[in-house]
């Protein structure tokens, strides 16, 4: 199949990817955007792995008051270089997770950071009712790590679907973010408020 220079442009339109690996992927998937797009999340994730581990000292603080003025987020993403935290696509994925923190409450940024006390009181409550249903014994362990792992997916940022595309979590969000920018970022750290809460 003959790659066009619009089926290109399309892809680097969805997928924020460069021309020439937008060119590659298609070419690779017989021109099938939905796998050209999928490999390239591939290749980015791919691209990420290998930047682990590389400094982040520069970046943005991004303050985002959701409407209404009800609730509020301050949120720290790191990057390598001063140059990319100037970056329009840098500063709309900040902007983005910011009002994914603003719509989904996140109360840790990763598994680490959640209080064992927490989890170890949620895994209580569930192997109570695991047990008030009359489960076996030699299930309920497993039932619980499956139902402890959907609350860090509720409760963790990195772990989260992303609000404006349930198919990626923050995590694969990042990830490619850092395949298409070039360099390592981190989300450091944020903080939400809500009246009331």
């Amino acid at each position: 199949m003959e790659i066009t220079a619009k089926m290109v442009a399309d892809l680097r339109q969805q997928t924020n990817a460069g021309m020439m690996d937008c060119k590659k992927a298609l070419t690779e998937c017989n021109g099938c955007m939905d796998e050209a797009a999928d490999y390239l999340r591939k290749k980015g994730i791919a691209k990420a792995a290998k930047k682990e581990g590389r400094a982040t000292a520069n970046g943005l603080v991004e303050s985002y008051i959701h409407p209404g003025g009800q609730v509020g987020v301050l949120l720290e993403v790191n990057c390598e270089t001063d140059f990319v935290a100037r970056t329009d696509e840098f500063k709309h994925f900040v902007h983005d997770v910011a009002m994914h923190i603003a719509a989904a409450s996140p109360v840790a940024l990763d598994r680490t950071s959640v209080d064992a006390a927490v989890v170890e009181k949620e895994a209580e409550i569930y192997k109570a009712q695991m047990q008030e249903e009359g489960k076996p014994d030699n299930i309920i362990d497993k039932i619980v790590k499956g139902k402890i792992d959907k609350f860090y997916g509720e409760v963790c940022l990195l772990e989260q679907k992303f609000v404006k595309d349930p198919d990626v979590t923050i995590e694969d969000l990042l990830k490619s973010k850092i395949g298409s920018l070039g360099e390592n970022m981190a989300i450091r750290r944020f903080v939400r408020y809500q009246i009331g809460g």
